[in-house]
């Protein structure tokens, strides 16, 4: 198994790149978790705490694909650098408010601005696509590895933001998160090497990424998607609290994170057949069906065992996603057409969170469980009603996908090696 990731890692500059990334995501699983305990630590306020996550979301959705778009144009290092800088400021400029006791509104200039930093995740993936571009076999594995780097995120992220904020002072968990940030995004741009080269715009495909049919496709179904998380992750919590173990919430979701990590690990050594829309047909299909009995569930123990199942189909999915989205846009507008299938999951992720909360409050705790398997069946219905436009050259706008290379990464030179 670990033999195409040394083959992986056997890239000039690729450890240091994938290490330094790995830094600036961690803070992702930590951020909002460190949030929440520092607002209630200062204010007492779960209501002020969530509508400070919200404007980050909203700032984030808007801001990130116009950031990727200047990337895009002029390059990661020039444009992420400064937007991480501000994003920082913003960060810390909302801890000092809470500090000095300033007026709620300046909170919500500091989140604000805490949200235009760049997508690291979608900087990432862009290197991998020029670093081994034509190596479809090689790509795979490293969009795979990306996915459990995004998993690993999210499991030990919020453990270590709580582990601080309980442990050490209410605001240690954001505070460090944003330490992370910033040190890992610079030590990530540092990694000149590796970092992809600015190709120019033809008077063709100008204008935004998600021109592309195929691409809005495909946000549509990563919403929809991201609509499943949201839900599964407020309702677990609101069913555990029901059940009278609340604190068992992190260990159940877990599992579903696990059951993500493992299938990610293992898909990116498997080497696929057959085209990208039909494998994400299937993948889509395999969730619906493994969440199926996730309503049925009468304990936390048979949630925790249905959602490592189900989780077994996420990175899949996933991964097949996100290489979807090199075939769909023009290789000048990569940054940004990442940038638009991760905002699109994450607008899912707050969507399916005010869903199954609003199950919880009104409905039963476990009634949010009867949204998951809908929401992957509105993401199949999505890709098969739009199936035409996910084939390469399916729609207006499309463009194919790169032609497979045929020898090994060695006989071909390192001309993907920009600096």
């Amino acid at each position: 198994m670990l033999s195409s990731y040394r083959s992986l890692f056997s890239t000039p500059g690729s450890p240091a790149m994938a290490l330094a990334g790995l830094l600036a995501r961690f803070p992702t699983g930590m951020i909002g978790v460190g949030a929440v305990f520092m607002i209630t630590g200062a204010r007492g306020s779960y209501a002020l705490a969530g509508s400070l996550s919200a404007t980050v979301l909203v700032v984030v959705a808007a801001a990130g694909p116009q950031l990727s778009r200047l990337v895009d144009r002029h390059g990661q290092a020039r444009v992420a650098v400064p937007a991480q800088l501000l994003a920082s400021g913003g960060a810390l400029a909302e801890l000092l408010c809470l500090r000095l006791d300033a007026p709620d509104w300046t909170l919500f200039v500091g989140a604000a601005c805490s949200g235009l930093g760049p997508n690291v995740g979608a900087l990432s993936r862009a290197r991998w696509a020029a670093m081994l571009d034509g190596d479809e076999a090689a790509l795979h594995s490293a969009y795979s590895f990306e996915t459990v780097l995004d998993e690993l995120c999210f499991v030990l992220g919020p453990l270590a933001a709580t582990v601080l904020a309980t442990a050490v002072f209410s605001a240690a968990g954001f505070l460090v998160a944003v330490l992370l940030f910033l040190v890992g995004t610079l030590s990530f741009c540092a990694q000149r090497r590796t970092e992809p080269p600015v190709r120019p715009v033809t008077p063709g495909a100008r204008g935004s990424a998600l021109a592309s049919p195929g691409l809005r496709v495909l946000t549509g179904v990563l919403f929809a998607m991201g609509t499943l998380f949201g839900t599964i992750e407020i309702t677990t919590i609101g069913f555990a609290q029901a059940h009278g173990h609340k604190s068992a919430a992190s260990l159940v979701l877990g599992c579903y994170a696990l059951g993500s990590l493992l299938s990610g690990l293992v898909f990116g050594v498997w080497k696929p057949q057959g085209s990208l829309p039909r494998r994400l047909l299937l993948c889509l299909l395999l969730m619906s069906a493994a969440l199926v009995p996730l309503p049925f569930a009468d304990g936390l123990p048979l949630v925790a065992a249905v959602l490592l199942v189900a989780g077994l189909t996420t990175a899949p999915t996933m991964v097949t996603a996100m290489g979807l989205v090199r075939g769909l846009v023009p290789a000048a507008k990569l940054t940004e057409g990442f940038s638009w299938a991760i905002t699109g999951l994450l607008l899912g992720v707050s969507a399916g969170a005010a869903a199954g909360g609003w199950a919880v409050q009104h409905l039963g705790a476990g009634a949010g469980y009867r949204l998951p398997a809908a929401a992957a069946a509105v993401a199949l219905l999505t890709a098969l009603s739009g199936f035409r436009a996910l084939r390469p050259g399916g729609g207006p706008g499309a463009v194919p996908e790169p032609a497979r290379r045929t020898e090994p990464r060695e006989a071909s030179g390192e001309a993907a090696h920009v600096q």
